[in-house]
């Protein structure tokens, strides 16, 4: 009897980790809608703004993982959603609005703010390259959407920032930055594949992970880089360290979650303490 009840304690204790878990629903600019969807049959894709999104199984019902952009304006949206039968509906939810605050960062290398036509050119040839790996795409049923904090450190500066580097305005911040010193390691948040990595005008050296369904994690202005493309990494391996690459004010970790092509807010994947 009791080699039974440890058993079952095993397998409930293993049922638990194993769990499918939801990110934070926050239906707002840069925000995650989880969308419940109410439907006799299986959906098998679905599609925002054309752009595929995350569908996953939770408590014995399917949600839809949204990424809302930083542009998306207040009012009713929704998502097209496929079923097994071909058969294609809708569901509408609401974004409601906010407002992030500004931010002024002084940059003395002035080619970070006013880029010459060479580095124009190789600004240009890197921008694809990192629009193709955050549009990675790779099907799978268990994805892990309960992420650790990637680096020890101060939140620096929050998701969201509408930003004017000496003076001038440039996009919102579609990351959090984490200030820490040179050298700290940067580790995994969840499990995944390098996707690739490069050095790059802007970002430094950055590091891409596909964690599977549209959800990819980017890590800026590292000093080192640990990991190599296809490479498969477990939660919390160290994958970098921090540094001053790129176009920096100071050492920090810039990391950016995106969901179907979309940056979103990095806290809506932490754990409550962090939101």
């Amino acid at each position: 009897m009791i080699r039974g009840f440890l058993l079952f304690a095993l397998l409930t204790i293993t049922g638990l980790l194993n769990a499918q878990t939801l990110p934070a629903h926050n239906a707002i600019p840069g925000g995650v809608a989880v969308l419940k969807i109410e439907s006799n049959e299986q959906v098998s894709k679905a599609w925002f703004n054309k752009k595929r999104v995350m569908l996953i199984q939770h408590d014995g019902a399917q949600y839809a993982i949204v990424g809302l952009p930083l542009s998306i304006k207040p009012g009713q949206h929704r998502i097209k959603y496929q079923t097994s039968r071909n058969q294609s509906t809708h569901l509408a939810f609401t974004v409601i609005d906010k407002q992030y605050e500004t931010q002024h960062l002084e940059i003395k290398d002035k080619r970070k703010v006013t880029p010459n036509q060479q580095d124009l050119q190789r600004i240009g040839k890197e921008r694809d390259v990192i629009r193709g790996a955050l549009r990675t795409w790779t099907q799978q049923a268990q994805i892990a959407l309960n992420f650790d904090l990637p680096v020890a450190g101060r939140f620096s500066s929050p998701f969201g920032l509408r930003r004017f580097f000496n003076g001038q305005p440039r996009n919102p911040h579609s990351g959090l930055d984490i200030a820490a010193p040179e050298g700290t390691p940067i580790r995994a948040p969840a499990p995944g594949r390098v996707i690739t990595t490069g050095d790059y005008f802007f970002n430094g050296n950055t590091v891409f992970i596909d964690h599977g369904q549209g959800l990819i994690t980017m890590f800026c202005h590292l000093q080192e880089i640990n990991v190599g493309p296809k490479q498969v990494v477990d939660r919390g391996q160290v994958i970098g360290t921090v540094g001053m690459t790129g176009r920096v004010t100071g050492p920090h970790l810039h990391w950016s979650v995106s969901l179907n092509d979309t940056r979103v807010e990095p806290r809506l994947f932490l754990p409550t303490e962090y939101q």
